[in-house]
């Protein structure tokens, strides 16, 4: 299932997506007009798109493919799902709500609370803290300098965590993910990848996770580790990081398909 035609980025993004994976599967693509009855839908949304269509077929009972819409909605939420990893002890970077009086020193990240693909997403190097932003929306979150790593989880398989090539300083943007891209590699440290894979697998059995998912962290000098968010409708397709992470652990395409449509 593909989403509809709008004129946003999400929007192309995913549509891409979904027309990559039907020539994949050798499937028909639809979109949701009602509700399709006898059809084994395959999600392939933006978030906000595929909270609310899992939200739909749930209720109505018609089965697909992709994340429960209760999953998503407590990693869609990333202050709940931070607290979530944080109350079990995972280190994650210090996090409020943008209206609240608690203080974080500058440099800071301001980011919706509820969004996706790094939209929206800010360095704020000084304050004070800029009026628009000051709503429960928004999260104002420690600035952390490390590693950007990634991993991908599906069907209690663990890939091997990416490191992303960002520039020292830079933030991993909209525009850095699907415009700029920057090379993914290995994590080269055995140990900090063991650690990685760990703790990506206690946070997707925490969180409840159903279906594919990608878990990112950033990795500070000196050993610290940090959780940054549990995507639960990542890009799956055969360019993306999920794909990539899958397969340097041995997980070829073939396999990676048959796992994703079980």
């Amino acid at each position: 299932m593909r989403e509809r035609w709008r004129a946003h980025p999400l929007a192309w993004i995913h549509r891409a997506e979904a027309h990559g994976l039907a020539r994949e599967l050798g499937a028909p693509l639809v979109t949701l007009n009602g509700l399709p009855l006898g059809q084994r839908l395959l999600l392939r949304l933006s978030d906000p798109e595929m909270l609310r269509v899992a939200t739909e077929l749930g209720r109505a009972g018609v089965p697909y493919l992709g994340p429960r819409a209760e999953v998503m909605e407590a990693c869609y939420d990333k202050l709940q799902a931070t607290r979530l990893v944080a109350g079990e002890g995972i280190d994650c970077p210090k996090t409020m709500l943008a209206d609240t009086r608690g203080r974080l020193d500058f440099p800071l990240v301001v980011k919706p609370r509820r969004g996706s693909d790094s939209l929206g997403v800010r360095r704020l190097r000084k304050g004070p803290v800029p009026e628009r932003y000051r709503s429960p929306e928004f999260l104002l979150q420690e600035y952390v300098r490390g590693t950007e790593i990634t991993v991908g989880l599906i069907g209690g398989r663990v890939g091997r965590p990416l490191a992303i090539g960002l520039a020292p300083g830079q933030i991993y943007s909209f525009a850095r993910k699907y415009v700029m891209r920057p090379p993914r590699g290995l994590v080269q440290d055995l140990a900090l990848a063991m650690r990685v894979r760990e703790a990506a697998a206690r946070i997707a059995r925490l969180l409840s996770v159903n279906w594919a998912a990608r878990v990112d962290f950033i990795a500070l000098p000196g050993g610290r580790l940090c959780f940054l968010e549990c995507d639960v409708a990542p890009l799956v397709g055969a360019r993306s990081a999920f794909a990539d992470s899958l397969a340097v652990a041995g997980i070829d395409r073939a396999e990676q398909l048959r796992l994703l449509t079980a």
